[in-house]
């Protein structure tokens, strides 16, 4: 990696304290200065002044409600028709097989525009989908349809996230950016309870090809709504009829991203972290949980949806919570110690033996998951230069890739040991390693003077 170029070679991360005007690329335009000085500072609502997140918002949210109920619908088909926990984790990790394809996702994005590719990969979710739901009214479809439908999904779901957090970071203001944050992940926390809820009960009352028609619709709507929140008169990328420099190749334009990150300490501490969480938390949170509901708490798929939406209330509470106070807080800080507070209900959740007690408990789950990850986002985009914000964001996918090991190895674990005890071990495990993180870059996150702990 050290052949990726001296840390002097980039430009220094945006300073929240000062307010440019002048120059091109500058961290906040005359257009801010505007904005900002008619909206206050800790005004929760403040980002919908913004046309584009206007729009934006709406476009996540149906996007994030039909990844919810493609999860859960897919996923108990799968050990419903298979019986078979190994191929339950196949199919959850098929959904991030793309993950590796996520830091050309944001060079793309950088060069074309990040809502001119957002709207291309919802075109692609849409067209899936419908494939599916046609599948499924002919009365053909397979596990094996299933699985090669998601591993095409894959190949581009797991840049969806860091590419419309991208977006966020260029049209909101640095200052309002943990807000907007907080807001913006309000999209994944109420869709995965409306997702989960209206999921299980669509396909109990009317079955798959119906609820899949809903699928399909929402994908489609929110490729129009993020196509229509372009300002007005916008131009396409790449559309001018100026004379263009050429562009240095997409692979030099990787490369200078991942020495951006591999050479600012707080930027490495924050991927590894994500890479953790990744591997050890999200797959007992989200991958797994049908074992849970079905050989833990011998239940059905209606109860599958509770607890899903049980982790989600409370990721919701803690969403808006953080957008509330986000002008008050050092994101740093207060990711670390969400990361531990996560585990920790994690394990918790792990040995409780029924639905009425392990409910309760993920509203504590999703908590920790929610305020650890909006700070998260926040480090990323507002203490870095914005010409790597698609890039930097295409490599915080890669830690997506995670997940990958983390079901897989899991699989076998369960069917050998048990739930319980594979989530003791992977708890265990991430309490561990954030401790070295927290350890190893303590003056890079921890300190008060740190930039990750800028308010």
């Amino acid at each position: 990696m050290t052949g990726f170029g001296p840390r002097a070679h980039y430009a220094s991360p945006i300073s929240l304290c000062q307010l440019r005007v002048s120059g091109h690329g500058s961290p906040v335009s005359g257009h801010w200065i505007r904005v900002l000085s008619a909206i206050p500072r800790a005004s929760t609502l403040a980002p919908f002044r913004i046309r584009s997140f206007r729009f934006q918002w709406p476009a996540d949210m149906a996007t994030s409600w039909a990844f919810e109920m493609e999860n859960l619908i897919l996923g108990w088909y799968v050990l419903v028709e298979t019986g078979s926990v190994l191929l339950l984790t196949v199919f959850a990790s098929l959904l991030y097989i793309g993950t590796l394809l996520a830091p050309m996702f944001g060079v793309v994005a950088d060069r074309i525009g990040h809502r001119n590719l957002l709207c291309a990969m919802r075109g692609i979710y849409a067209t899936l989908a419908t494939t599916l739901m046609i599948l499924s009214y002919t009365d053909v479809l397979t596990p094996v349809h299933v699985l090669v439908i998601t591993a095409l999904m894959g190949l581009v779901r797991p840049s969806d996230i860091g590419m419309r957090a991208a977006l966020v970071g260029e049209t909101v203001p640095p200052i309002q950016l943990i807000s907007a944050m907080g807001i913006q992940r309000t999209t994944q926390d109420s869709a995965r309870i409306a997702g989960a809820l209206s999921g299980a009960g669509l396909v109990a009352l009317l079955g798959m090809g119906p609820a899949y028609t809903v699928v399909a619709a929402l994908y489609g709507t929110a490729m129009l709504l993020t196509k229509a929140g372009a300002p007005p008169g916008a131009r396409r990328a790449g559309t001018s009829t100026a004379h263009v420099p050429a562009r240095p190749s997409p692979w030099r334009d990787l490369k200078e991203g991942l020495g951006y990150v591999w050479t600012t300490p707080h930027l490495l501490a924050v991927m590894c972290l994500a890479f953790l969480l990744n591997l050890t938390a999200f797959p007992l949170m989200h991958g797994l949980m049908p074992v849970v509901a079905k050989q833990v708490y011998q239940a059905d798929q209606t109860t599958l949806g509770y607890m899903v939406a049980g982790a989600a209330c409370g990721a919701l509470i803690a969403s808006i919570a953080v957008s509330r106070i986000g002008h008050v807080i050092r994101p740093g800080r207060l990711m670390l110690i969400a990361c531990g507070g996560w585990y920790a209900a994690l394990l918790l959740f792990a040995h409780m033996p029924q639905p009425e007690s392990g409910i309760p408990v993920l509203l504590l789950v999703g908590c920790g998951q929610s305020v650890s990850q909006v700070p998260m986002a926040a480090i990323l985009l507002r203490t870095s230069n914005e010409k790597f914000r698609g890039r930097l964001m295409g490599i915080r996918m890669l830690a997506i890739y995670g997940n990958l090991p983390g079901l897989l190895v899991a699989g076998p674990l369960i069917a050998n040991f048990g739930y319980p005890v594979t989530a003791t071990l992977y708890c265990a495990l991430g309490l561990a390693f954030t401790w070295l993180v927290a350890t190893h870059w303590r003056a890079h996150l921890w300190r008060a003077d740190a930039l990750a702990n800028t308010r």
